[in-house]
């Protein structure tokens, strides 16, 4: 693989990651030297690699832990047994005039609260949940953008030891009633309406009928994002933030388990009624903060973006970054209004220095012609992160050419189902196109084929062969743990199956070629959509694609559906050239059987693409929960279609 980026040395010196290594060496018999000796280390003496960074970390336990782990086994497995502390008490451990949330909507709206501010707002907040009776163990339910009193609402609602949970207002009435319904909130925030794409969208309607289908609600609360007052009528025990808001000198802070239940966070809900998975204070916290830290480099003085909204997990990774004492910006509203340059504008704007966003973005940034290394002055930019889907090759090179040449580029792997990471980025190792630089600090990462045999530069699934502290408590409403174990360990019992396809590279890299359960089988070689994907969208009148395995005649022949540039049209000419690029990067099994043009591709509401919504349509079967997806309409193409009859 091509190197991109390496580090200079004073990068490397001043970095989070060569202290943390400074520290191990001081408190152990350890002479590590570089990333791949202290990552071998963290697998070979987990508790004590854990434990050194809970110190590292300044974790403040209110009562000790009893060990480090014990009944160490998966599922099962207690992290700092007996400690008690609070989440929310470290993303507020600063308080002072330094700007911690930077809000930016798309019309231009700006708004920002200090320390000293976020301390005042969640201390309101919180006065309006003991009100209302929210207490420990209690759930609190937010249906809301990516804005200011998202983040105040949740950490009042964590100070207190009740739970959190959210998702976009972009989410259909059946989505939120999948999602919410399952875990009966207390309380719901909400707004009237939201912006996307330069145009209002109300949601007073969607808010009166989750009321109506959720008794549980006992009160909601609404945030006036649109309009200054708009009218409340049909609404039951409605109150405007601010009035719900009392006035109060500061938070409290109570002390809960490590493992009391801090998020409820949903699975994709594609193939089924979406699974609420239970995240505890004290592992998400300690994750969040090795990967913010030491892989991400975050300091005081950094400015940190991420472009998410509060129903993907990188919004709650994003927030983490306030433990650090970092400017958090938030943004809410369509990337690429009122033009493709928009975040890179911000990003100019606010002086961002982390950069996080998708991959999809990326590459649509690209096709765009956005060349922010010849219109934009970005010097404190000094990492990109990607995620949601593999990034691909192209990618790498647009960011070096067209962004910026030093920097850091880091592609990282994970998901909701840990609230953070498995691979992901280094900022002391070098960068090589197409590669996520390593796997997470602790995390016993392999691929493995069927049998469970660990691999080399061959692709497996990825599993994770020994517990962590950020795996789930489990999953709401699941008392035996059968759901829980179900999702993961039945294929490799006792082991984290993640679900994802790739492979481990000589320098100890990753690659992910994609979902599992997508991967493509003709002539029983598998294949990663990705690989597919990633040639694909070289040829420059393809926007996106994406690929399925269709059964056909005792095997299975790839069909790919491409969408064009507007004025483009799927001929003969543009089916050869597509098949020649796949042909010439990687082998005649990648090469589709079937290429047929489609007006959309349809996408969960987190940006990912669905193939196996797509496979089950071609097939003719029923997808279990349109709900899920942010254009469910677009499955219709894909329905008897009469090029994929036999």
């Amino acid at each position: 693989m091509t190197q991109l980026w390496a580090p200079d040395e004073s990068r490397v010196q001043s970095s989070n990651l060569t202290a943390f290594i400074q520290k191990v060496n001081g408190n152990t018999s350890q002479h590590l030297s570089d990333y791949h000796e202290l990552y071998d280390w963290s697998i070979r003496d987990r508790y004590a690699f854990w434990q050194t960074l809970s110190e590292f970390a300044d974790i403040r336990f209110h009562d000790q832990p009893s060990d480090v782990c014990i009944d160490d086994k998966m599922p099962g497995a207690q992290w700092f047994p007996d400690s008690t502390l609070n989440y929310a008490e470290h993303l507020l451990r600063h308080n002072s005039d330094k700007a911690a949330l930077v809000f930016r909507r798309e019309d231009g709206l700006r708004q920002s609260l200090t320390y000293h501010q976020l301390h005042n707002a969640v201390a309101e907040a919180q006065a309006g949940l003991i009100a209302a009776g929210v207490g420990k163990g209690d759930r609190v339910a937010a249906f809301m953008p990516n804005c200011q009193e998202t983040v105040v609402m949740m950490l009042a609602t964590t100070a207190l030891g009740a739970i959190w949970s959210s998702c976009s207002p972009d989410f259909g009435i059946q989505g939120v009633l999948d999602r919410f319904g399952q875990i009966n909130p207390k309380v719901l925030l909400c707004v009237d309406g939201y912006l996307y794409g330069g145009k209002p969208i109300n949601c007073l309607e969607k808010i009166k009928a989750i009321q109506s289908q959720i008794p549980a609600i006992e009160q909601t609360v609404i945030v006036p994002f649109l309009n200054d007052s708009p009218e409340l009528d049909g609404l039951t025990n409605a109150y405007w933030y601010n009035d719900f808001c009392k006035e109060n000198d500061c938070p409290q802070f109570i002390p809960v388990a490590f493992n009391h239940p801090l998020f409820i966070m949903y699975s994709s809900g594609t193939t089924g009624a979406p699974k609420c998975i239970v995240h505890g204070h004290g592992g998400t916290l300690l994750q969040h903060l090795k990967e913010l830290s030491l892989h991400s480099d975050i300091k005081p003085e950094d400015t940190v973006f991420y472009f998410s909204t509060c129903g993907w997990m990188m919004w709650n990774w994003l927030v983490s970054s306030l433990a650090l004492g970092a400017t958090v910006v938030l943004y809410d509203g369509s990337p690429f209004h009122p033009e493709p340059k928009s975040l890179m504008d911000m990003a100019e704007e606010e002086g961002i220095s982390i950069f996080g966003t998708s991959a999809k973005y990326i590459a649509a940034l690209e096709k765009a012609g956005v060349k922010p290394v010849e219109s934009h002055s970005l010097p404190r930019l000094k990492a990109i992160l990607s995620t949601g889907s593999p990034l691909l090759h192209e990618s790498f090179d647009y960011v070096y050419r067209d962004i910026k040449q030093d920097i850091c580029l880091s592609s990282i792997s994970g998901g909701t189902d840990i609230v953070s990471c498995f691979a992901l980025g280094c900022p002391i190792l070098p960068v090589y196109k197409g590669e996520l630089q390593c796997r997470g600090l602790g995390m016993a990462v392999e691929f493995v084929n069927t049998e469970g045999k660990a691999l080399q530069e061959e692709k497996g699934e990825l599993v994770c062969q020994a517990s962590f502290p950020s795996m789930p408590i489990g999953f709401w409403n699941d008392p035996e743990g059968e759901k829980y174990q179900n999702a993961y360990f039945n294929q490799f019992p006792g082991i984290w199956a993640h679900g994802d396809f790739g492979e481990l590279t000589a320098h100890q890299g990753v690659i992910i070629h994609g979902r599992a359960d997508a991967v493509l089988n003709p002539g029983g070689v598998r294949i990663g959509t990705a690989e597919i994907y990633r040639q694909v969208e070289k040829v420059e009148s393809v926007l996106e694609s994406i690929a399925i395995g269709q059964e056909w005649e005792g095997d299975v022949r790839v069909v790919l559906f491409v969408k064009l540039r507007e004025g483009e049209t799927l001929n003969d000419s543009l089916i050869s050239e597509i098949k020649q690029t796949i042909r010439a990067n990687t082998t005649p099994r990648h090469v589709p059987a079937v290429i047929l043009q489609t007006p959309d591709i349809p996408r969960t509401i987190s940006g990912k693409i669905v193939e196996l919504a797509v496979r089950d349509v071609v097939h003719g079967k029923a997808v279990a929960n349109t709900d899920a997806l942010a254009n469910p309409e677009a499955l219709d193409y894909f329905r008897n279609r009469p090029e994929l009859k036999g």
